[in-house]
């Protein structure tokens, strides 16, 4: 069927059989040929940015969220590596009349024995923990080089004197002649300077053979006052080195003698009770190995000095030992007598940190840890009567680790601190 080009297709006489419209593709562009494109309507670009933000802010809140995490990390992380501690408060235990300080028994006398000349051992008398008396014979030594020197001393000796009796012949001659001048004056004063030379040579040899006799007479070691043998480090056929001043370190000591009738204890008092030291006073010693005996000395002497890096003063403290029960090197307590009444605090034993520097505790001062030395008033066992150091409103580190440091940041343990 032909249709006029004219013909209006949107009337109903210009609609296909069944009532459907026919489409026609839209008229070319006469100008460029292409169809005309369409423009982009507002609500896509809407749709565009906000995509654009929502993705943006993604990825910020994913970098503010990681840094947030990090920063909660190394907080968390400081936090951890602070240690955690339990502290302890010390124990008022009242007053006492005395205080109990540490000291170490030393012999009156405690003195190395060397040998004065050198050579082989060729017997020894006196064993360890054997007494001995002034003067009694501890060992022989055999000197074979020493005894051909003194020989050769003695020869040349006598070779001098032979010297000497001619020269003061031949002196004596000269001046005789020198009265009826059959000699001139010069030759006298040679023959008699040649005689004073002969005689200085003479008394040089003499000289050298009482050094000699005297070296040999060393080949009998004497003990040098009475005591106890504590050491022997030689024995028979072993090389023995003169100890001399002039001879080489490997001079060793043979033996080792120790006065014990009567012992010293040195002991360091802390400056408070310094005052309450008088020479003369009676002081009790007690040990562990004799538990509820007490021994007796008496205070001798002091440094009158207190020590600055310490803070102590050093007594000495006498203790008869006639009975031999105290050994020397023992570990005591010296109990001092004070006229005054001190207030006391006790520690528990794990509290204390032994170090180089001597006995301390860590106390916790805002937060930090300061290490503090004390001194032992009393040893209890497991509790410790502190004479100096700390004081009772004092925070004390329990159980504190060998490597607590004098500044080191703490944390309080939340179960609080512990009463004793």
């Amino acid at each position: 069927m032909l249709i006029d080009e004219n013909t209006d297709m949107t009337s109903p006489a210009g609609q296909r059989p069944g009532g459907s419209t026919p489409h026609f593709p839209p008229h070319p562009d006469p100008a460029h040929g292409l169809p005309e494109p369409k423009p982009v309507s507002a609500a896509v670009w809407i749709v565009v940015a906000i995509a654009v933000v929502a993705v943006l802010a993604s990825i910020v809140y994913g970098v503010l969220s990681r840094a947030a995490a990090e920063r909660k990390l190394e907080q968390v992380t400081a936090v951890d590596a602070i240690p955690t501690i339990t502290v302890v408060h010390p124990a008022v235990t009242g007053v006492s009349a005395e205080i109990a300080l540490p000291g170490n028994t030393q012999a009156f006398n405690d003195t190395p024995i060397y040998a004065r000349t050198s050579g082989y051992l060729k017997q020894w008398f006196v064993d360890i923990g054997q007494h001995v008396a002034k003067g009694q014979l501890m060992a022989t030594i055999e000197t074979p080089e020493l005894d051909e020197q003194l020989q050769v001393a003695r020869a040349n000796l006598k070779s001098a004197q032979a010297d000497l009796d001619l020269a003061n012949t031949t002196s004596t001659r000269y001046q005789n002649l020198l009265k009826s001048d059959s000699v001139s004056k010069q030759e006298t004063d040679v023959a008699v300077s040649g005689a004073a030379a002969k005689q200085a040579a003479v008394d040089a040899a003499e000289a050298n053979v009482r050094r000699l006799q005297q070296l040999q007479s060393f080949e009998s070691v004497y003990a040098p006052f009475t005591g106890v043998v504590t050491e022997r480090n030689t024995d028979i056929g072993a090389l023995i080195d003169n100890g001399s001043p002039s001879a080489s370190n490997t001079a060793k000591e043979l033996f080792r003698i120790a006065a014990i009738d009567k012992l010293r204890v040195y002991v360091a008092v802390p400056e408070t009770y310094a005052p309450a030291i008088r020479d003369g006073d009676t002081a009790a010693l007690t040990l562990d190995e004799y538990p509820g005996q007490e021994f007796y000395g008496k205070i001798t002497r002091n440094s009158s000095a207190i020590d600055q890096a310490s803070r102590t003063l050093n007594v000495e403290v006498d203790v008869d030992n006639a009975a031999g029960k105290l050994l020397p090197g023992a570990y005591v307590f010296v109990h001092f007598k004070i006229p005054q009444q001190v207030q006391m605090v006790s520690l528990p034993a794990n509290t204390l940190l032994f170090r180089a520097q001597g006995l301390q505790v860590g106390i916790v001062r805002d937060g930090r840890v300061h290490l503090q030395k004390v001194t032992i008033g009393k040893d209890n066992g497991a509790s410790l009567e502190i004479a100096t150091g700390v004081t009772a409103s004092d925070e004390v580190v329990l159980d504190p680790s060998d490597s607590l440091t004098d500044g080191q940041q703490v944390q309080v343990s939340t179960q609080g601190t512990v009463v004793r």
